[in-house]
């Protein structure tokens, strides 16, 4: 990325000001499967609770971080995730981006840009009356 566009855009990865606070206060505490990184503060003053934090490896979207990192991320934990994970399980399916206002996004039959038509209501059942 261009110098202009890590000073100006935050949304494709970590801005100079972010890559410079990393760097000085932070220390790297391991990487997920997708390639983020995951930090805390190399300080902590007396009575405060240690920062944490992530530089996500390409565009920043927080649905990337896998539950066990966003459980750190909270303080839910002291240790590091990638110590203490199970092995993955045959069932459990990879990581699919939000596809929320893409292309790809979940349209159901009524909505606006597939018509706003819906099937009609079948009649097949008795509409409740308050008087019964």
């Amino acid at each position: 990325m261009s110098i202009l566009g890590q000073i100006f855009t935050w949304w494709h990865g970590a801005t100079i000001g972010t890559s410079v606070f990393t760097s000085l206060k932070g220390e790297h505490v391991g990487t997920d499967a997708a390639g983020n990184r995951y930090y805390r503060s190399k300080k902590v003053k007396d009575g405060q609770r240690e920062r944490r934090w992530v530089i996500y490896d390409g565009a920043n979207d927080a649905s990337k971080v896998p539950a066990e990192w966003h459980g750190w991320l909270h303080g839910s934990g002291e240790d590091v995730p990638e110590s203490f994970l199970p092995a993955p399980r045959i069932w459990e399916a990879d990581y699919t981006p939000n596809a929320t206002g893409s292309a790809g996004a979940y349209l159901p039959s009524g909505a606006l840009q597939r018509g706003g038509r819906r099937a009609r209501a079948s009649g097949d059942y008795e509409a409740w009356s308050p008087g019964e």
